[in-house]
């Protein structure tokens, strides 16, 4: 059971409710300070005080007065009239977090809406009710607008949603479970929908994604080490601390360990002096990968238990502030770096998977084809690689260098922020097939060599990976085997800390 206050939200709670399905309760010291704000939206329509969003329209229209009579029906046409998303909708794990993140941020107590709205939310979350929320749409300030007015839709009872592998309308999931639909008053419809939870759910789902695969890129390199009888002693330790970056001494650290008892790995002038970058300079591009990964992870952890609607009660309603915590700068660049930085592991893989297979630059058989010349072994698998790779490339354009104004220009400064996570995430998609094609092509060369000869971490690699993807004896449809093995890595089969390998 996951406890939400407003405050504490962490990555490991995050992955229990999203991952192993852990069921959702609120403390009731936040749901005391989310009552005391109630309160005070209450006062302010009965005393028809100008509130923005409370007791006026919205954007430009915020000069509009709203009659105390109509604000239920200004709220329903608020959700109605933003719930414009179009294109393919969020993974499910995406909208289920969007659920977590938002009931969060309202815990804070600082949104002025009733209790029954974070409590449906909860019973969504715990009965697996997902919105389906298109991806398209929101610019990444004013919130993200369109995609969260999706999520809304379901507390009415509208729209559609996920439920138990089905796509289906909203309202007859909700029946099913016995969930009411709610009618929201004042402020609430605006403090669901003002909030950067789209682009941070899918931000924590990338990230999580990326970590794990940072991961299984040290041990996939390791093997390619073999598979090339790379040379060990560019990964000493004196090496990375005379550099000074702690992910790159700590990248070496976990391929030394990895390859600790490897019979398959060289000292430096046995067989060459020096290795390529693509081998040598692991700790050192890894490790700015990692050092960015962590920059990411602060930003998340903050948004996740930020409050980023508009306006803010403050004081119980003393303070009633306008002001832009909806605007998604911060995770903007963090997604956008976040993709640069995934894409660089795909980078340099692909040219280890080019020094696997050209039979210019290794002693292998050519493409590592079991007959050269009647067999092209995994000749496209290099090409797949390298087209991915490219496709990363024009992912990895920052969406946040761009901006466009919206809502007659009141709104005229904007992130793009739901544009680069969704980016960071296929990037992260990509590199995993690339990764999954080094793994291909890496143990088939460290079998070739000798898989007696391998370290215990890597022979586990091996041996655990052939039962997805045979030995290469004859041409087949690789396509296949790329597929499955990047199932296994997605599956997260086996994940590493501090160079311990945790085989689940």
């Amino acid at each position: 059971m996951v406890t939400l206050n407003g405050q504490t939200l962490t990555f490991e709670d995050v992955r229990k409710v999203l991952f192993d399905g852990e069921k959702v309760v609120y403390s009731e010291e936040s749901m005391k300070k989310v009552r005391e704000s109630r309160k005070a939206v209450e006062k302010i329509v009965a005393e028809e005080r100008i509130v923005y969003g409370i007791t006026t329209g919205f954007g430009k229209f915020s000069d509009v007065f709203i009659d105390k009579d109509d604000v239920e029906a200004l709220q329903l046409n608020l959700i109605r009239s933003h719930a414009c998303g179009i294109g393919e909708p969020f993974p499910e794990v995406v909208s289920r977090a969007m659920i977590l993140l938002r009931a969060n941020a309202l815990l804070k107590g600082f949104s002025g809406v009733r209790p029954v709205v974070i409590e449906r939310s909860f019973e969504l979350l715990n009965a697996g009710i997902h919105p389906v929320i298109p991806q398209q749409g929101s610019l990444g300030a004013s919130g993200d607008l369109a995609p969260l007015s999706h999520l809304a839709l379901v507390l009415i009872g509208e729209g559609e949603v996920f439920y138990k592998g089905e796509k289906m309308p909203a309202i007859h999931a909700l029946t099913k479970e016995g969930i009411f639909p709610i009618i929201l008053t004042a402020k609430e419809g605006l403090a669901l929908i003002n909030g950067t939870q789209a682009m941070t759910a899918m931000g924590v789902v990338a990230y999580l994604e990326a970590e794990k695969l940072a991961y299984q890129t040290e041990l996939i390199a390791s093997v390619t080490i073999e598979g090339l009888r790379g040379i060990i002693d560019a990964f000493d330790e004196d090496i990375q601390l005379a550099r000074g970056y702690k992910e790159q001494v700590e990248v070496a650290e976990r391929i030394r360990a990895h390859l600790s008892d490897s019979l398959l790995t060289t000292k430096q002038g046995e067989i060459r002096v020096q290795d390529a970058y693509s081998i040598r300079c692991i700790p050192q591009v890894h490790g700015a990968t990692w050092q960015t990964l962590n920059y990411v992870k602060e930003k998340l952890e903050i948004e996740m238990n930020a409050a980023t609607d508009n306006p803010l009660i403050f004081d119980n309603g003393e303070k009633v502030l306008s002001g832009g915590n909806f605007h998604g700068q911060p995770i903007a660049l963090a997604m956008d770096f976040l993709a640069i930085a995934v894409a660089e592991l795909a980078n340099i893989s692909e040219r280890r998977i080019e020094r696997l297979v050209n039979p210019q630059l290794n002693d292998l058989p050519p493409f590592l084809s079991p007959e050269p010349g009647l067999q092209s072994g995994a000749m496209i698998m290099q090409y797949v690689a390298a087209s991915l790779v490219s496709e990363n490339k024009t992912l990895a354009h920052p969406a946040s260098v761009d901006s466009i104004p919206s809502s007659a220009n009141q709104e005229d400064h904007v992130s793009m922020g739901t544009i680069g996570s969704r980016h960071a995430y296929q990037v992260i998609t990509n590199t995993r097939r690339v990764l999954a094609i080094e793994a291909i092509c890496g143990i088939q060369a460290a079998e070739i060599r000798g898989k007696e000869k391998m370290a215990s971490a890597t022979s586990w690699f091996l041996e655990n990976g052939r039962k997805v993807v045979p030995f290469i004896s004859a041409d087949r449809v690789f396509s296949k085997d790329i597929e499955a093995m990047n199932d296994w890595l997605k599956a997260g089969a086996f994940q590493f800390d501090k160079c311990q390998i945790t085989h689940k």
